[in-house]
């Protein structure tokens, strides 16, 4: 069965750091690319980060840029993302899906299987 599981999210001050997970299921993160996204409320849905599954490429918004970084454990079939200099901003619903085999796309209509998503709060 396909699927896909999100933790780590919680309530974190301005300027911390959280570590995303998304766990897969049903198929290899090797093999297919994983989008980040995140969604917060009154906002569209935006693509924050993706790691190929082919080719190893890594993408990032400008607004997360040298602040995110995706990562992956192909042992745990299980790809991260790790969030630093937390703002405001970044409060937000974060969601794992699965793209294509090739490239790192950030619309969100490139991925086809959708994990059910995390709370992040960043708040003082």
């Amino acid at each position: 069965q396909l699927q896909l599981v999100e933790s780590g999210g919680g309530l974190v001050q301005p300027g911390g750091s959280l570590r995303l997970s998304c766990a897969a299921s049903g198929f290899t993160v090797d093999y297919y690319t994983i989008g980040w996204f995140r969604q917060a409320p009154g906002k569209e849905r935006e693509g924050v980060s993706c790691f190929s599954g082919r080719g190893g490429i890594k993408n990032y918004a400008d607004s997360v840029k040298g602040r995110f970084t995706i990562s992956r454990d192909n042992a745990k079939n299980t790809v991260y993302l790790q969030m630093n200099s937390l703002k405001p901003e970044d409060t937000a619903v974060y969601t794992c899906a699965r793209g294509p085999a090739w490239g790192c796309p950030l619309g969100a209509f490139r991925y086809d299987y959708w994990g059910q998503g995390t709370q992040v709060t960043v708040s003082s």
